[in-house]
């Protein structure tokens, strides 16, 4: 396992000034400022829902104090790796809904694409502005190595932890201002601009003057309402609901206490199903009725359009580093955890051979949820696992039980080492964009792989060290 911050025994430069600023601080203040965290999260509000565990669905999110840090060596590495990434993917999306090519070719199978449940038929041929799917790429990046970085997944659709990204970084600065005015550390408040940029810039040829965007969202019951209602705040621009909205003459309008007002751009946080009940769910009362069919005149932009969520599916991500190659004739600057597909055959056979070593997933699922840890899980677990697979076998996929990096953190019994993942957001529009951070999840239980809030995780800082 590699330690963040020590190495050989050695505090890594990168923590140097960090590690002698908590040495002098001393626990008995550093236990103190923990404290305050917790009641400034509590102030602001900052909590997440867990659905299905009975009574009150929210929590506080866990906040860690120790930032983890990144070299600006390091995240230059990071930076060009996901900015690929996201180019490659793009193109893939606007590829399967247009000209097939990568199929044709026989590097993605047909399958994989069009028997996909994020696959919309309904989409197909529809030119979203500036040829982009989605517009904010969110990459789950693990780290197993001083050099070695490995991408655990894709997220296409509406990656969610932006706010916490944020107001991590403001926590950490009321807490600890003379770190910031001694250390260079990237700031990260510029996300919310770049993000307005961004939805400014794939505004649809029908929009004429400066865009009314809008944000969408299911409501105040959903998990990620915070992060909704934070970003419209932080953006100047107006969180709407479904029944806020309506379609009149091939345009979408906002309903107003001053009358009706025309949306150009919808950063929508609403799942492709329920977008729209004259096209996809009937049921759906989250959605606007017409909204699809503006989509495709050219009348509205949706951001992430519709149908991106094809390329983030855990069977399509085994294929991305083909994409970088087929489509940029360029080779991946960061490597994919080597996965087997229990779609095939000899996969297949391998994996139910050597369950108890192995990471599981559902090739639709999130959330840290339906997946089986080999490693931490029983005899009896790991044969229930196996019948799950046997059943279905194109629904799984494998992967090795990686190492994961570790950062000192907080815990009962003082300070040690937990693994940690990042998430970096980056924006695509009429240019690609990367704020210098991301949000780093921490799992909290010792020995413990698992970093999503929703099954015990926690957050971190994550500072990017200025040249």
């Amino acid at each position: 396992m590699f330690n963040e911050m020590k190495m050989n025994d050695q505090v890594r430069e990168p923590y140097r000034a960090l590690v002698d600023w908590m040495d002098a601080t001393g626990p008995e203040i550093l236990a103190q400022k923990r404290l305050e965290a917790e009641t400034l999260f509590r102030k602001i509000g900052i909590t997440f829902a867990v659905y299905g565990e009975g009574g009150d669905p929210e929590r506080l999110i866990p906040f860690d104090l120790i930032p983890r840090i990144f070299t600006a060596t390091e995240w230059r590495k990071l930076e060009r790796g996901v900015k690929q990434r996201a180019r490659a993917l793009n193109t893939f999306l606007y590829d399967v809904y247009h000209n097939a090519e990568i199929i044709r070719a026989g590097i993605v199978p047909a399958d994989l694409v069009y028997r996909n449940a994020a696959f919309e038929p309904a989409v197909i041929g529809i030119d979203p502005p500036r040829r982009v799917y989605s517009h904010i790429v969110g990459v789950d990046v693990v780290r197993v190595g001083p050099d070695e970085f490995y991408v655990l997944e894709d997220n296409c659709r509406t990656p969610s932890g932006v706010s916490y990204m944020l107001e991590n970084r403001e926590i950490m600065m009321r807490m600890f201002p003379e770190l910031f005015s001694k250390l260079r550390i990237e700031p990260v408040d510029s996300y919310p601009n770049l993000l307005l940029k961004t939805l400014k810039s794939i505004a649809p040829l029908k929009c004429e003057n400066d865009p009314n965007i809008v944000v969408l969202t299911p409501g105040a019951m959903n998990s990620a309402y915070y992060e909704h209602s934070f970003l419209a705040d932080q953006m100047g621009v107006e969180l709407v609901e479904g029944q806020d909205l309506f379609v009149s003459e091939g345009r979408v309008y906002m309903r107003t206490t001053r009358g009706p007002a025309r949306v150009d751009v919808i950063y929508r946080r609403i799942d492709d199903d329920f977008i729209d009940p004259l096209c996809f769910r009937p049921d759906s009362v989250l959605g606007v009725p017409g909204l699809m069919n503006v989509y495709r005149s050219g009348g509205v932009a949706i951001c992430s359009a519709p149908g991106a969520g094809v390329a983030d599916d855990k069977a399509i991500y085994t294929y991305v580093p083909d994409m970088i190659r087929f489509y940029l004739g360029q080779e991946p600057i960061l490597n994919n955890v080597p996965t087997w597909k229990c779609a095939r055959q000899d996969d297949l056979k391998y994996v139910l051979e050597h369950l108890p070593e192995l990471v599981v997933k559902e090739v639709h699922g999130s959330g840290g949820y339906g997946m089986l840890v080999g490693p931490a899980s029983t005899k009896e677990e790991c044969a229930t696992y196996a019948k799950r697979i046997k059943a279905n076998p194109s629904d799984f996929i494998a992967q090795p039980t990686l190492a994961l990096s570790a950062c000192p953190t907080f815990v009962e019994s003082g300070i040690a080492p937990r693994h940690v993942d990042f998430r970096p957001f980056c924006l695509v529009g009429d240019d690609i964009r990367l704020t210098p951070g991301g949000l780093t999840r921490v799992a909290l239980r010792e020995g413990s792989l698992v970093v999503n809030s929703s099954q015990g995780g926690g957050v971190k800082d994550t500072w990017i060290m200025a040249e």
